[in-house]
């Protein structure tokens, strides 16, 4: 699989560039979208630059990131998905993060698009276990990882930055 471009039967994702700043800033000032993550929410189009930045330089360094997701027949981005380098109890990992329009939940993309990224990361990702950081009573996104191909680590449990995250990790 290519690094800058993941295909799924319905789904392009495909790494960020800055025309894609408007729909960063769009889905992260949701509320919805970033109800179980509110240190997330973004409140300017200036937040969502840095953001989308941040993310550019996670592809420069390492050469995956987060993938901006869209249907292959059509233009607006339904969400993001991907991995990012990050370290996990002294140890690097790939943790998954999935974030998707409102507009579209229940509609299984968010758990095509996050099986798409577990595959590329076993395939050809660089070797780190994979993880997700899930909060307790955000049941859609449990369902997200465990479709994906991640299962409930509870051992690994922490505190995150808006509360304990319950960890989900491929065996």
């Amino acid at each position: 699989m290519d690094h800058e471009e993941l295909r799924t039967e319905r789904l392009s994702l495909r790494r960020p560039n800055p025309a894609d700043v408007d729909a960063i800033l769009a889905i992260h000032q949701d509320p919805r979208a970033v109800a179980h993550n509110p240190s997330d929410a973004l409140a300017t189009r200036e937040e969502a630059k840095a953001l989308y930045q941040r993310w550019d330089g996670h592809w420069r360094r390492h050469g995956f990131g987060y993938w901006v997701v869209r249907r292959r027949d059509s233009w607006p981005p339904l969400g993001f998905c991907g991995t990012k380098v990050m370290e996990f109890r002294h140890r690097p990992v790939l943790n998954l993060f999935y974030r998707f329009s409102p507009e579209v939940w229940g509609s299984g993309l968010a758990s095509e698009a996050a099986t798409a990224v577990v595959e590329w990361a076993a395939e050809a990702g660089p070797g780190f276990p994979v993880i997700a950081r899930v909060r307790p009573d955000n049941v859609a996104s449990w369902h997200v990882a465990s479709r994906a191909g991640l299962v409930r680590a509870e051992h690994l449990d922490e505190r995150g930055y808006d509360g304990l995250d319950w960890i989900f990790h491929v065996e």
